[in-house]
């Protein structure tokens, strides 16, 4: 929908960031976004924004953060050159058609992303199977939704989430596993809190080994040990059996497989699996009752079940609950998979993954695949199974594959085992990168850089967590020379048809994106999630619809006639083993490593880290440990650790955190090379993957941790753009073992931080080189040096008004110096305070993103003897998104 008011326009699109599928209202001049709003008859949201929503107008109109031409290089060591869109395309089909001729169709692969639009993977899927005849097309959703699938199809027959939204209003207990909702799904975790609110009784169970913001809502909270929730949910079903909880009736009539399961189950005691998983007995128990004695009962779950390495056995465990208490198909019921990132369900729908086809077909079935090509209009699909997303790397890494082409995804930092990806990425003749933001470490292995266009400058569809099928529409035009993701790839099949396969051109050439939607929608025509009759039209007639949607209408849940997606009609119990995590802990690697999301961050943060409002709750990387053991290993919380394991090593410093279980540390997954200055913390994580669904064990890798011995410390904080800031650091931060640079905001101000650490001072010329790399032009300085000391003091001044400061070899300033620029008070006198004769005021953490309330604020409150609702009456924080709710509460509650 678009609205015009003068000269401001105002569209209705979807936000680009979780599964959620959000509406937003976007206003702009033509030229640029003026504001976002949450959209109030959008039924995914009703108008609320989290704090990465409500801000998503800041990341735009910032040409320097923003890939705009089209570059190539000829070979790997000269530099890209700029060159026009038909050289870039001429370029590409001529790489493909080479690697096809020459070694075959599967020397070639495609990796795409759930950040897509259903008609962008559409195009590439068709491209990849129909024309250059390969199955080797995977997705980064790979990496976080595919247990999810697996679990589903095992056990209910197909990729298809029975609950929906709506649910939460109408559930009488709710279990959530490996899910921080409060971060993760912060819409959908507001949406909980107010069911809580109007039916106090709802039983809430929240399973994770760290006692995340979500927790805070818990009744009951189980720290299970990582990677143990198949012990957990075989325990709560023998309970459920022993105590007759079970609905023997709808066991009977609707399922199969439920005996052979049961004996696997004596053995999974309450004791016994509580142990296993490192809880009470009483708790498991407690746990199993509630959710079987339950009217409703809902369960929400995401990466803490799908990212280990036995992930669709945790599916398949959880979905068994439901199955045997008869908790799925009613209101208020289901096992509800939360989908991670803006279409990674659309992905699924158009087999964007190598285990899928258009319609949730089947690539290994013939009858599936003469059904695709008879649709396509093509002879036949290739039989040969496709590499899934570590595979392929893998097979790069052995030179199997010539040309890899990246779609809106950064492997240089998102997929584990960097080591092996970023030697994959060298050893590739030609690597294809089609992105739109500059700062993506995967473009330092691209021979073909294609810009792309991104929120809010396209046109499609997305289907959220629910199966909600929904319109995103430009607000803006593309910048520079930047083309949707569908219309590249639409050139490219067209130019590569003409050279090998001419009678297959007539499947390319596509109009506009609707045309695309309503070729991909034929496709799924008596298929489980049938959405044919769907068009563009229906959707602006009568918005977002969910599938199935037949005789015009939505389906808001599935199986409620008991009649499931499987051959018999009945959902399958399934005979699932325990199994240990795949990286397990040693005398060498004694502690276990789990990672996760911030709050106001998303995935390598090349979008978020535009925005300086959302780097302030949590400004820099650090690794989270307990107190205990902490004391055990002889390390202060602040101090520079070395996270080690046998695939990698990183340096953070360390922070105490007593949410998390002793034993468990954590980190946010978001850190990669371009903050840390190396590969980032998925050096750390293991490929070994889940063998159903081939999703590796990104949530647990064994690692050992111990003091940096790096003495020698810098620090520099200067306001400005931070990436362009960042980007001429970069030979700098390549000679320090530790070499953090994040942006941060200082008193409304976007800057960048750089922190560096060594085992000694540097030579005298790299100091000068960091006193001079980021001197701002017509600033005075302060300086405080001595060179033989390997010791740098300099603070940049404008009109007696702070711009920045470097430090080395004596940072004892740092915090002072960082409260000054933050707009803080001024030191009395600055040389005092440069070598430690004086001390000033430390700089206060942001709580509240949205109004940018800080913790001593928020402290100050408390001590006045405000509650929460006093803080959101007085600050006004909680008062926007309302993320920083669970956080008030605990710091209430302390």
């Amino acid at each position: 929908m678009t609205e015009t008011t003068g000269h401001h326009h105002t569209v209705s699109s979807i936000c680009c960031y979780c599964g959620t599928g959000c509406g937003v209202e976007i206003t702009t001049d033509g030229s640029r976004v003026l504001a976002v709003t949450g959209d109030g008859a959008h039924p995914a949201n009703f108008g609320r924004l989290c704090s990465k929503g409500r801000t998503l107008g800041d990341t735009t109109g910032r040409p320097s953060a923003r890939l705009l031409r089209p570059t190539l290089r000829l070979s790997k060591d000269e530099p890209a050159q700029e060159v026009s869109w038909d050289s870039a395309l001429d370029a590409v089909s001529a790489r493909l058609a080479d690697a096809i001729r020459q070694h075959g169709p599967d020397a070639v692969g495609f990796y795409l992303s759930g950040q897509l639009l259903t008609e962008d993977y559409y195009l590439f899927n068709k491209l990849a199977r129909g024309l250059v005849g390969t199955n080797n097309v995977d997705t980064n959703s790979r990496l976080c939704m595919s247990s999810a699938v697996t679990g589903y199809k095992l056990t209910l027959g197909a990729d298809a989430p029975p609950a929906c939204y709506d649910d939460f209003d109408h559930a009488e207990c709710v279990l959530i596993a490996g899910s921080n909702m409060a971060f993760a799904h912060p819409v959908l975790f507001r949406r909980l809190e107010d069911a809580k609110a109007a039916n106090p009784a709802m039983k809430i169970i929240v399973v994770d080994p760290r006692r995340t913001d979500t927790a805070s809502i818990a009744d009951l909270y189980l720290p299970v040990l990582p990677g143990t929730d198949v012990a957990l949910f075989h325990g709560m079903l023998n309970v459920m059996i022993w105590e007759e909880l079970i609905d023997r009736d709808y066991i009977a009539q609707h399922t199969e497989g439920f005996a052979v399961l049961k004996q696997r189950l004596q053995e999974f005691t309450p004791r016994a699996a509580a142990e296993l998983c490192g809880i009470s007995e009483q708790d498991l128990v407690t746990a199993a009752r509630w959710f079987a004695q339950s009217a409703a009962t809902l369960s929400c779950y995401t990466m803490g079940l799908n990212q280990y390495s036995n992930g669709s056995d945790k599916n398949a465990a959880l979905i068994h609950l439901h199955l045997a208490t008869g908790h799925i198909g009613r209101p208020g019921c289901g096992p509800f998979s939360l989908t991670g990132q803006p279409n990674a369900m659309g992905g699924r729908e158009v087999g964007g993954l190598a285990t899928a086809l258009p319609g949730h077909r089947e690539p290994g079935n013939a009858a599936h695949r003469a059904e695709v090509a008879a649709l396509w209009h093509v002879p036949a699909l290739p039989a040969t199974p496709g590499l899934a997303a570590v595979e392929l790397f893998e097979a790069a890494a052995e030179g199997k594959i010539k040309v890899l082409w990246i779609v809106c995804t950064n492997p240089a930092q998102s997929m584990p085992e960097q080591a092996l990806v970023r030697a994959a990425l060298e050893k590739v003749d030609c690597v294809i990168v089609q992105e739109a933001f500059n700062s993506s470490e995967t473009l330092a292995y691209a021979d073909i850089v294609l810009p792309a266009a991104t929120w809010p400058e396209k046109d499609g569809t997305v289907t959220n967590s629910e199966r909600r099928i929904s319109r995103v529409r430009a607000a803006l035009p593309a910048p520079g020379q930047a083309r949707e993701d569908w219309r590249i790839a639409d050139d490219v099949a067209q130019r590569l048809a003409a050279s090998i396969a001419p009678e297959r051109l007539p499947a390319f050439g596509f109009v506009d994106a609707a045309a695309v939607f309503a070729e991909h929608a034929t496709t799924t025509a008596g298929r489980d999630l049938d959405y044919s009759a769907l068009s563009y039209e229906v959707l602006e007639q009568r918005g977002p619809q969910q599938w199935p949607f037949r005789d015009g209408h939505g389906t808001a849940r599935l199986y409620g006639d008991g009649v499931f997606a499987t051959a018999s009609g009945r959902a399958q119990f399934v005979d699932v083993a325990w199994r240990t995590v795949s990286d397990k802990v040693s005398a060498h690697f004694p502690l276990r490593l789990t990672t996760g999301r911030l709050r106001d961050h998303w995935h390598t943060m090349s979008r978020t880290a535009l925005v300086p409002a959302l780097t302030r709750h949590v400004e820099e990387p650090q690794l989270a440990m307990h107190p205990r053991d902490l004391q055990r290993q002889r390390l202060a919380s602040g101090e520079l650790v070395k996270v080690r394991n046998k695939r990698g090593a990183i340096y953070l410093p360390v922070v105490a955190d007593d949410k998390l279980r002793p034993g468990v540390a954590f980190i946010a997954m978001h850190w990669g090379g371009a903050a840390l200055g190396g590969q980032g913390i998925n050096a750390l994580t293991t490929r070994v993957g889940d063998p159903l669904s081939r999703q590796p064990e990104l949530k647990h890798a064994a690692v050992a941790v111990e003091a940096a011995k790096l003495p020698w410390r810098a620090t520099l904080l200067l306001k400005g753009d931070a990436l362009a800031a960042r980007a001429r650091l970069d030979a700098l931060r390549a000679l320090f073992p530790y070499a953090v640079a994040v942006p941060v905001m200082l008193g409304g101000v976007e800057a960048l931080r750089l922190r560096l650490a060594a085992s000694a001072a540097p030579d005298a010329a790299v100091l000068q080189q960091l006193a001079s790399v980021l001197e701002p032009a017509g600033s005075l300085s302060a300086a405080l040096d001595d060179p033989a000391r390997g010791i740098l003091r300099r603070v940049w001044l404008q009109a007696k008004q702070p711009l920045g400061f470097v430090l080395a070899g004596d940072v004892r300033a740092d915090e002072a110096l960082s409260s000054w620029l933050d707009g803080g008070a001024a030191p009395d006198s600055l040389s005092a305070l440069l070598t430690g004769q004086a001390r000033g005021a430390a700089r206060s953490r942001v709580v509240c993103s949205c109004e940018g309330v800080r913790e001593d604020a928020i402290c100050a409150g408390i001590a006045k003897g405000l509650d929460v609702d006093g803080l959101k009456r007085e600050l006004r924080c909680g008062t926007g998104c309302g993320s920083c709710v669970p956080e008030l509460v605990r710091m209430v509650a302390a």
